[in-house]
């Protein structure tokens, strides 16, 4: 690979020119082995935050980060593989019940997941209230789960896609996470090493979502698709309301056992809703012809889930984590719930201990809160509005400052429109 200068690379972005391939794999692979230093790849972030990147810069940033480490191989698992990506909300704990119910179809779901920070939850801290549930798992662990069940939900190795851990961080502290080139490339950096043969991206938007434009969450989602197309995925993305929580339940064991629900045929319609349309989606790219609504109705996804949880260690039947402490919050005013916003709700589960401020942090299986009633629901005074669990009582004030506010009420008989929760969906082509 020849050699460039980083500083002539940095003048060139911040002056507004495209970069040439070759000059983004050496950038790439450069900074990975630390030959380019720290500062050095700030002053380019900010210059393509400030500039953007066109698609053909996107897609060679992309690929030198996939190439920064191991691409995994799934040629071995039987069935077509499938994943999902969700950019992140409050109550979102989709992929419990979507990898079974996939599975479930037909089809091998290579769910690499991650962990929680801030106000969004991670897929892992979810799984890891279930008793003896383990996250890591060898690369032929993987495969033969795949192969066997066709699910699996475990965390990324650290050699995929290793340059996307590192630009993370620095973009973290460098105020250039927002920047949507960048977004895209690290996403899809990660879903293109793991393997899959399809992903649907689940692009959320609104007040507790990382996008709360949609504008700006179409831009992210075209990027991704374009992305994906061109290094052969079939991707399509499907743009999702994130202005109100998903279901009732926001935190890490209640997330799971509200998925249980969905498994066992009950649970929030939304929740079920959003599970159904994403699945649909997949099996669709996945060639397989079969409703997804069907097999779930079917109970097959609940043995999935069962054997799924197993496989990692997992005690399906234990009892969830439950908190020392809960507190709720009641209406002090009759009428119709007309809005309930996400963000606030999900920074109280945070300050109750189910989220983390930086990654070494611990979270706590049991915090978390339950929203007890919904946009669209007609509450008395004195009706619970939240419940409000944790192990550590001194974070109820903090949690409750943020919930004031969270949820207007207007008057009884007041029409509520709701937005509706699958708002586009976005395929190649």
């Amino acid at each position: 690979m020849s050699t460039f200068a980083a500083v002539d690379i940095i003048r060139a972005k911040r002056d507004g020119q495209e970069l040439r391939t070759e000059q983004i794999q050496w950038v790439i692979d450069a900074y990975t082995r630390h030959e380019v230093a720290e500062e050095q790849m700030s002053a380019l972030l900010m210059a393509i935050l400030l500039n953007g990147m066109s698609g053909a810069e996107i897609a060679a940033w992309t690929t030198a980060m996939i190439e920064s480490g191991r691409r995994m191989d799934l040629s071995a698992v039987p069935r077509p593989t499938v994943d999902k990506h969700s950019t992140g909300g409050v109550g979102d704990k989709i992929s419990l019940p979507l990898v079974p119910l996939v599975a479930a179809c037909g089809a091998a779901v290579p769910q690499l997941s991650g962990r929680g920070l801030g106000h969004t939850g991670g897929t892992l801290d979810k799984m890891e209230s279930i008793a003896g549930w383990r996250a890591t798992l060898s690369p032929q662990e993987m495969t033969d789960q795949l192969s066997t069940l066709g699910a699996v939900i475990c965390a990324a190795s650290e050699d995929l896609a290793p340059a996307d851990r590192k630009l993370y961080a620095l973009r973290d502290v460098t105020g250039t996470v927002e920047s949507i080139p960048m977004i895209a490339a690290s996403i899809m950096s990660k879903k293109i090493a793991e393997g899959t043969s399809a992903l649907v991206l689940d692009v959320k938007v609104g007040t507790g979502a990382f996008m709360k434009r949609a504008d700006h969450a179409a831009e992210l989602a075209r990027t991704m698709v374009e992305l994906g197309t061109r290094e052969g995925v079939r991707t399509s993305a499907l743009l999702t309301d994130m202005s109100t929580p998903l279901g009732v339940a926001v935190g890490n064991a209640i997330e799971v056992a509200e998925s249980v629900e969905v498994l066992a045929g009950g649970g929030p319609a939304d929740v079920v809703e959003l599970t159904v349309a994403l699945a649909r989606q997949m099996v669709e790219l996945a060639g397989l012809s079969v409703d997804p609504a069907d097999v779930l109705a079917s109970g097959q996804a609940m043995d999935c889930w069962r054997a799924m949880v197993s496989a990692q260690g997992g005690d399906p039947d234990a009892p969830l984590p439950t908190p020392r402490f809960r507190e709720v919050v009641v209406a002090d005013e009759a009428g119709v719930v007309a809005e309930l916003d996400a963000l606030p709700v999900g920074l109280a589960a945070w300050r109750l201990g189910a989220g983390r401020a930086r990654k070494e942090h611990a979270v706590q299986a049991a915090a978390g809160v339950l929203c007890l009633a919904k946009p669209g629901q007609t509450v008395r005074i004195g009706q619970p509005l939240f419940e409000l669990h944790t192990n550590t009582p001194d974070k109820f004030p903090a949690a409750l400052a943020d919930l004031d506010g969270a949820i207007r009420i207007a008057p009884a008989g007041t029409t509520v429109h709701r937005p509706a929760l699958v708002q586009d969906v976005i395929t190649a082509g």
